[in-house]
């Protein structure tokens, strides 16, 4: 093979940086987040860890995951019909603010003498609802800010920065509340908010479209209908949900890392499952030029429940590391294309609020999950739970796929949606 050659195919495979050369407003929106990523990944550790020391119970830390799950229904549904409404990147500021002012409780509460469990689970449900609000609006103004071209790139590059968040977050989380108290991890999850609130500033405004109307239930039954009255889409949400419920024992965590005889690993098992993400990431070149974008939602749900499973068998460290990692990286094949299939092909006043209805499907099913994993570890066994699961996806996924062809069909290239928003965003393009 020669060198032209080499070189060609490492870039068929590498991740396409050009939205982040190209469009300066991208760039700080992709700044504000990964560091905001940084320092929400310390929290998400040092809260589970907080209420397993404080009550040691499976049940416990599984309702942190429960009372998450109404306040995101209601607001992430009010969040995607205010984000066609309102300025997105406006939106996106203010719960950012909001989520700021609630880590800080957490501090306050923390630093008690007998911290507030019951006050714990009520900052998580606000945080729930603040990120109701926030997400449809974060989701729906990337393709506002880039072209229609590069939101496969774009897409890849805003999941990028989770990863890495989530693979250094929890890392810098397990080191600082180790090494010195939950409360230090709270401090550094409030710094980061203020840098990530100095880099949106330098975003542009993305007020609504034109064709925006008042948020209202009709509008929001309106944004439902439309979800629903496309198989390709309901596929999408369907098939995330009983991935995550079947399989995300993401609660279950500070116990596993007790039981393989390492709890100084806790870090790591949660940032495992990114480290494969991370893998899929900077090789996504090729999703560029893979059309059939359904097939690859459902192989890589399979994917996923399959490690699992494993993970749930093995009781080696460096295995369930190594399977976890496994399906991360089957995870992000499966939000690759997921996001792609919604920003090509949803039109912009509607944007919001799908992106609400997209985030509760990516939301509630690890939610869910979780509670689901920890209840069962509790009757039966934690690895039991953990390799069930995985089984249930894969079945549950393989029954989906069946009964919906033309998710499974779907082609970028022929799709009627998507040809028709590569018209519409060309004409756009051109005349911006």
């Amino acid at each position: 093979m020669s060198a032209a050659d080499s070189q060609s195919k490492r870039s068929r495979f590498a991740i396409d940086l050009t939205p982040l050369t190209k469009y300066p407003d991208f760039r700080n929106l992709w700044a504000s987040g990964l560091i905001t990523y940084l320092g929400s990944m310390i929290t998400y550790v040092a809260v589970p860890f907080q209420i397993k020391e404080m009550t040691n119970s499976y049940i416990a830390v599984g309702i942190s995951g429960v009372v998450e799950i109404v306040p995101l229904i209601l607001f992430g549904l009010y969040g995607g019909v205010l984000a066609d409404y309102v300025d997105r990147k406006k939106m996106v500021w203010a719960t950012e603010f909001a989520s700021l002012v609630l880590v800080a409780i957490l501090l306050v509460n923390s630093l008690l003498p007998n911290p507030n469990l019951i006050l714990i689970y009520v900052v998580i449900g606000l945080f729930a609802a603040v990120n109701g609000l926030q997400r449809p609006s974060a989701d729906a103004i990337l393709p506002r800010l880039v072209g229609h071209a590069d939101l496969p790139a774009a897409s890849a590059l805003m999941s990028l920065r989770w990863q890495l968040g989530v693979i250094i977050g929890p890392t810098i989380g397990g080191i600082l509340i180790s090494s010195f108290s939950i409360s230090i991890g709270y401090i550094a999850d409030i710094a980061t908010f203020f840098i990530s609130l100095a880099f949106l500033t330098r975003v542009r405004n993305v007020p609504a479209s034109p064709e925006a109307e008042k948020p209202s239930l009709a509008g929001l039954i309106e944004g439902v209908r439309y979800a629903f009255s496309r198989q390709d889409l309901l596929g999408t949400y369907l098939i995330d949900l009983a991935a995550m419920f079947f399989a995300m024992p993401i609660a279950l965590f500070p116990f596993w890392a007790d039981q393989l005889g390492a709890p100084w690993a806790l870090g790591f098992l949660y940032a495992a499952g990114t480290v494969g993400s991370v893998v899929v990431t900077l090789t996504s070149g090729w999703t560029k030029h893979y059309r059939f974008h359904g097939r690859a939602v459902i192989w890589a749900a399979i994917g996923w429940g399959g490690a699992i499973a494993l993970a749930g068998l093995s009781n080696s460290l460096i295995l369930v590391l190594l399977f976890l990692a496994l399906a991360g990286a089957a995870d992000m094949v499966s939000a690759l294309f997921r996001g792609t299939i919604w920003n090509q092909t949803i039109p912009d006043e509607l944007r919001g609020r799908l992106a609400g209805i997209e985030l509760l499907s990516y939301s509630i099913g690890p939610l869910a999950g979780q509670m689901r994993a920890a209840s069962m570890a509790a009757v039966t066994t934690l690895n039991f739970s953990v390799t069930f699961g995985g089984v249930l996806c894969i079945l549950s996924v393989a029954i989906l796929a069946i009964f919906l062809p033309k998710f499974r069909k779907y082609d970028a290239e022929t799709n009627e949606f998507a040809v028709q928003m590569r018209k519409i965003r060309a004409a756009d393009e051109k005349t911006a």
